[in-house]
């Protein structure tokens, strides 16, 4: 069986940002002007009146003051409140693939690897853009690789199943190499007119490269120690978005064809089975969590990170330790603990060993042990 490292990463960030001051203004004034229009329902109590917003209470439930976007103008407009993003012909790279390559790019470069050099592509995120032909293949092609690829969905937890899909290959010896990318636009299934969860997302692309051990060339890499992946079904978080839709008129435009959840039961849920997922993981390594110089962690919620690493280390966990980029970025779905993995890990000297760990919607939970080599 080969050794298995990770030898690269690369992340692509939008160029626009949305502040959460921003972001009340446009969602208060959509509020405002809902109450207006509804407020002889809202006197008679046959409606209940919209409550406003605000980015103290952004911050306090989540930990988030901004998000990088595609498009502001349209999340911006409270008659719109969706990102604007126009449709390319068939025989241009598609929003989803261009953000992918970006990312990949970046990844290679840092590999000192060449589209030569990879025999395998995995897009593994939240939302595809399309059914098909798969987005990967666009990235392939796009990026002149050879060999296969395709897509997968396992939601926030998409990196960590597809860091495991593509090691495994490599270790079978189905790959020399394989370039795993997380193309996030979470802001177009967002409701932006949702108090509870209107601030939650942000968009970014991430990838990584995994190769061989013994033929990496790139300075520095991180050995893929071992893995563990586990699902447990739950519709606490959903999106019912699908093709299907059309065969159901009445659905067309409801709100469950957008991201939906239930946030105190995921909250109350999904933090313990992580904990006990990463704490397991290690045990059956033989490795101490105090040992652990890092933890990687999906960035979905900052008190839900505080959580888990309380759990898994049974104090306080330093920011050193459990690194924050949600502050920055949101929730970027699958791409969190990557952009986390990527800006906050090369401090980390041989020998230093991590966990990239990412949770969400299915319940899907996985953990990556890494070393740094």
């Amino acid at each position: 069986m080969n050794k298995v490292v990770i030898s690269g990463t690369g992340l692509f960030t939008p160029p626009l940002s949305i502040s959460n001051e921003e972001l009340v203004a446009s969602f208060n004034t959509y509020v405002a002007n809902y109450n207006a229009r509804h407020q002889a329902e809202i006197d008679a109590g046959t409606l209940t009146a919209l409550a406003e917003s605000s980015a103290e209470f952004i911050v306090r439930a989540s930990g988030i003051h901004q998000r990088y976007v595609i498009d502001r103008e349209g999340v911006l407009d409270p008659e719109r409140m969706a990102p604007r993003i126009p449709e390319r012909d068939n025989d241009s790279l598609s929003v989803q693939a261009e953000m992918a390559v970006a990312a990949a790019r970046d990844a290679l470069a840092a590999a000192g690897r060449a589209a030569a050099d990879i025999d395998m592509v995995i897009v593994a995120c939240s939302n595809m853009q399309r059914a098909y032909p798969a987005v990967s293949i666009e990235v392939q092609q796009a990026l002149g690789i050879e060999g296969f690829a395709f897509d997968m969905n396992v939601a926030c937890s998409s990196a960590t199943f597809g860091i495991q899909t593509a090691a495994n290959a490599i270790r079978a010896g189905q790959a020399r190499a394989v370039l795993m990318v997380n193309p996030e636009i979470c802001s177009a299934h967002l409701n932006f007119r949702d108090r509870d969860s209107h601030f939650i997302f942000g968009d970014a692309a991430t990838a990584v490269v995994l190769e061989q051990a013994d033929k990496a060339v790139a300075a520095e890499c991180f050995e893929v120690v071992d893995t563990r992946l586990a699902t447990v079904f739950s519709n606490n978080i959903r999106n019912n978005f699908g093709f299907l839709n059309r065969c159901d008129e009445s659905g067309i435009g409801a709100p469950d064809k957008l991201f939906v959840q239930q946030g105190r039961k995921v909250f109350k849920e999904v933090c313990p089975m992580v904990g006990e997922h990463i704490v397991g993981h290690l045990e059956s390594l033989g490795i101490a969590p105090d040992s652990v110089k890092r933890f990687w962690l999906h960035q979905a919620n900052l008190a839900m990170n505080h959580l888990i690493v309380r759990r898994v280390l049974g104090r306080e966990a330093s920011e050193i330790e459990a690194p924050v980029i949600l502050d920055r970025y949101a929730n970027t779905s699958s791409a969190g603990s990557i952009i986390a993995f990527h800006l906050h890990g090369k401090d980390l000297v041989a020998g230093d060993v991590g966990v990239i760990s990412s949770f969400g919607a299915g319940y899907s939970v996985g953990s990556v042990v890494v070393k740094k080599c």
